[in-house]
């Protein structure tokens, strides 16, 4: 007897292709039949009958109502209504946040701002976990909040736009230089840069900033190309709906929210500076960033800032806060969690990528910073599916 193909309903109140492209992967390897009833339109599905929903419950009672009712397993992207007892796929907001917090701290950076200008869970998310990042470091760090100031009166079109950049104009003239921002979209990242452009501040040269979820067009187009964070949506979407699969198989769904790594971070002209006032350490760090795929080590940095190993090893903790070996070994740890996440190469190749000599240390060496191998992290957080 033929299988009867399961049918199930997307309910995106919020849209983005990758984490869709995710979704259709892991549909079409597994026979699903989708029904995309409020993607981009948001309308009502009533009547639909099926097996299992997919949502983006980030907006729209009405259809936070309808899914409730459904009363057929579901899996939530969102955190918005944390109250509906719904199995959550949802992105690690707090590791894209250390990301950008360590890629500031690798580049000398001592002031540091996180910028927003909505009430979002996920923008909150974002800003905690940089300001508790910082702190591990040893490091203060600011939060603008547009929407929390005393001269935020949303009133909407351009009254609004003029009262918000009058007030970002102001906290960026006061604020200590060089700074650091972090912005939780590519937005808002986009608003910081416009505003320095607009009042003679150099981007990054007096201010760096970083945005997230890549979403900009044509971002090298721009005058000064944006930061941000990839944030593995199409890995979302797959692994959002592997927990559906087994929903409706009747096993139970996680007991807290599955949170999703970032892919990485892209570095573009508006964060790409070193902030580092020590002209040896600021030529390792260069050489570290151009050559870490090549098998080189904590010697071979010295060199290049011209002095004796521990000469450079002062210097580059009293500047960076951590040993020479620590951040090669970091970066590359990073890198690799990218290409683990991002492309179905092999081990043997991930680890050559990464200037590791052998497999054996490149397992050895990613086991301890994560805690688990390179394929069990692949298998965990990629969209690739069973490789």
């Amino acid at each position: 007897m033929r299988k009867r193909q399961r049918r199930v309903l997307l309910i995106l109140g919020w849209y983005d292709y990758r984490l869709q492209r995710g979704i259709e992967k892991y549909a079409q390897e597994h026979g699903w039949h989708l029904s995309p009833g409020v993607t981009r339109e948001k309308r009502i599905p009533w009547g639909w009958k099926g097996e299992g929903i997919l949502a983006w419950l980030g907006e729209g009672d009405d259809l936070a109502e309808f899914v409730v009712h459904a009363k057929t397993p579901t899996v939530d992207f969102s955190l918005r209504r944390p109250h509906l007892k719904f199995a959550r796929v949802l992105t690690d907001h707090a590791r894209i946040a250390q990301l950008v917090a360590e890629h500031f701290l690798s580049r000398g950076f001592t002031n540091f701002v996180f910028y927003s200008d909505t009430d979002n869970w996920s923008f909150e998310e974002r800003g905690r976990g940089f300001v508790e990042a910082l702190e591990q470091a040893g490091k203060k760090c600011d939060w603008w909040r547009w929407d929390r100031s005393s001269e935020c009166y949303p009133s909407g079109g351009y009254e609004e736009w003029d009262l918000k950049r009058s007030w970002l104009e102001s906290e960026l003239e006061k604020a200590p230089k060089p700074l650091a921002v972090f912005a939780p979209t590519d937005w808002m990242a986009f608003d910081v840069v416009d505003t320095c452009e607009g009042i003679g501040l150099a981007v990054p040269e007096q201010v760096a900033v970083v945005g997230c979820d890549n979403s900009l067009m044509a971002p090298e187009a721009m005058r000064t190309p944006i930061s941000t964070v990839e944030p593995n949506l199409e890995a979302m979407g797959y692994r959002g709906a592997a927990v559906l699969d087994d929903l409706m198989d009747g096993k139970p769904g996680p007991p807290e929210p599955i949170r999703m790594p970032p892919s990485g971070l892209i570095v573009r002209k508006s964060s790409d500076l070193l902030a580092v006032n020590h002209k040896g350490v600021a030529a390792s760090l260069r050489f570290l960033w151009k050559h870490y795929q090549e098998p080189i080590g904590v010697s071979d940095l010295a060199k290049v800032a011209g002095m004796s190993l521990r000469g450079f090893h002062q210097a580059f903790v009293e500047h960076l806060g951590r040993a020479p070996g620590h951040e090669l070994h970091r970066v590359r740890i990073e890198h690799a969690k990218e290409l683990l996440t991002s492309s179905t190469r092999k081990t043997e190749t991930v680890a050559a990528l990464c200037g590791y000599q052998s497999v054996n240390s490149f397992w050895v060496a990613f086991r301890k910073a994560t805690g688990i191998s390179p394929a069990q992290y692949r298998k965990k957080f990629s969209g690739h599916g069973d490789m």
